[in-house]
């Protein structure tokens, strides 16, 4: 073996390691993420909206999936799931929730017009997107009922935006959204090809890559003997309810122009808000209950309006609900007023929780004054829907996921060109602090490498043996 070819190999790999050392050093730490949780706020088409609801169709329409409304013509879809690759910039989100349209009533009941949207989904790649929805819509005329999944619904306007290297949470605001033609065929043909639609805005929550799951068994998982359902005694509880859709409607809306906000550990569901960590005691053979839930919610409007409903309470007996709160109006406090009635006949716990999902809620004459006569007693409010855990394990229904920093409020109106209207996710460009030192250290130590690789090269020369010598 010629001597010194160790230090020869040496600065053969010191060479081969100089490009990765170049590299920026976000693009090592760019991966694909995670879409855990988020919302996907759209009109699809006020026009439409308005034409269903109008003097001509004389429909109407309804949220299906946990699907909520935000502003006056805006519906909110949750939940989100997908994945985010921040150095391609592709994205992908799908949302649960539904809403469905009928109107032209007929004689035998059916409607003329019937038309659900649901599941939508967004995916962005190279600098263009689309948004997909589930569809199941009736033809004009035939009457002929065609279902399809994914539908291309829409093209999505994503000039001037960079979706290259975000990180959580990733918004886009109010992006153009255009008729396809695939589109247009499921829409039942109430729009060509090309139509503009409402624009879409959203906001998802990203993680990094999950760590797996451990495949070790739990220690004591066959040995923990269940606990029997106790009389007085449950684990946890909350009730979910949202007070009424238009009354939400009319605070964010462009009436009221106002908002709400949640305290006190309530959650948003985007339909409805939940009030948690009941207290109390609960008869599973008597289908008795007596609890009371955290949480509070305030409503606040440009015409005055300042309430505050806190402190719920649950009582069931006798197959009859009641749900109460303290009130907070005007600087005035009530304390326990009886808001709503609902029916809850078969509350028995199974597998350890007792679940009611929304029960028909009517107004009470106590929750009419509550509201200064705006609705009166016996109208029909949202539903209620309530859960008890009587054993430790079980666990309560999950509520819808509108990620982080959900607001009651729509997204701004657009103004100026398609570029402004949009909110783009920070580039990696924009975020040069962090990489410009990285940079910098990878400079720094390829020199070093660098370096390294000739002094040995240099070595290698100086010590090897002349033609003469040899």
């Amino acid at each position: 073996m010629p001597p010194f070819r160790p230090a020869r190999l040496l600065a053969v790999a010191l060479l081969a390691v100089l490009p990765g050392a170049l590299l920026p050093a976000t693009a090592a730490q760019a991966a694909s993420r995670t879409v855990q949780g988020g919302r996907l706020d759209w009109g699809i088409k006020s026009s439409f909206q308005s034409y269903v609801t109008g003097p001509i169709a004389q429909g109407s329409w309804g949220l299906t999936g946990g699907a909520a409304t935000v502003g006056g013509s805006q519906f909110r879809f949750h939940s989100a799931t997908g994945s985010y690759d921040p150095a391609s910039g592709a994205f992908r989100a799908g949302f649960s929730g539904g809403v469905r349209f009928t109107g032209h009533k007929k004689s035998d009941g059916s409607y003329e017009l019937d038309l659900t949207i649901s599941r939508p989904t967004v995916r962005i790649q190279g600098g263009s997107g689309t948004l997909y929805a589930d569809m199941t819509s009736k033809e004009r005329g035939s009457g002929r009922v065609t279902t399809a999944a994914q539908v291309p619904l829409a093209t999505l306007g994503l000039s001037g935006i960079d979706m290259r290297g975000g990180t959580t949470p990733v918004a886009l605001t109010n992006i153009p959204a255009t008729l396809t033609a695939q589109g247009a065929k499921s829409f039942a043909g109430y729009y060509t090809a090309g139509t503009p639609l409402d624009p879409v805005s959203l906001s998802v929550d990203t993680t990094g890559p999950a760590a797996k799951p451990s495949t070790s068994p739990k220690p004591g998982n066959s040995a923990e003997p269940k606990k029997k359902s106790t009389a007085g005694r449950f684990e946890d509880a909350a009730v979910d309810w949202g007070v009424r859709r238009t009354f939400r409607e009319y605070v964010t809306g462009s009436i009221g122009q106002g908002k709400w906000t949640l305290a006190d550990g309530a959650q948003d569901g985007g339909a409805l808000f939940r009030f948690p960590k009941g207290k109390g005691t609960y008869d599973p053979e008597r289908k008795t209950l007596a609890a009371t839930f955290a949480g509070s919610v305030r409503f606040t409007a440009h015409d005055g309006l300042d309430l505050k409903l806190s402190r719920f309470v649950v009582a069931l007996k006798s197959g009859r609900g009641t749900l109460s709160a303290d009130v907070l109006s005007d600087g005035k406090a009530t304390r326990s007023v009886p808001l709503v009635t609902f029916a809850a006949k078969d509350f028995a716990p199974k597998n350890g929780l007792a679940v009611l999902t929304e029960a028909p809620a009517t107004l009470t004459a106590d929750g009419a004054k509550v509201f200064g006569s705006l609705y009166k007693a016996g109208t029909a409010m949202d539903p209620v829907s309530l859960a008890v855990a009587t054993e430790a394990k079980a666990a309560l229904p999950a509520l819808p996921d509108l990620g982080s920093d959900a607001s009651a409020s729509p997204s701004p109106e657009p103004t100026g060109s398609p570029a402004a209207k949009a909110a783009p996710v920070p580039t990696a460009a924009e975020k040069d602090d962090g990489s410009r030192t990285g940079l910098y250290l990878a400079l720094g130590g390829a020199g070093l490498l660098a370096a390294a690789a000739v002094t040995v090269l240099l070595l290698v020369r100086r010590n090897r043996p002349s033609p003469d010598a040899s």
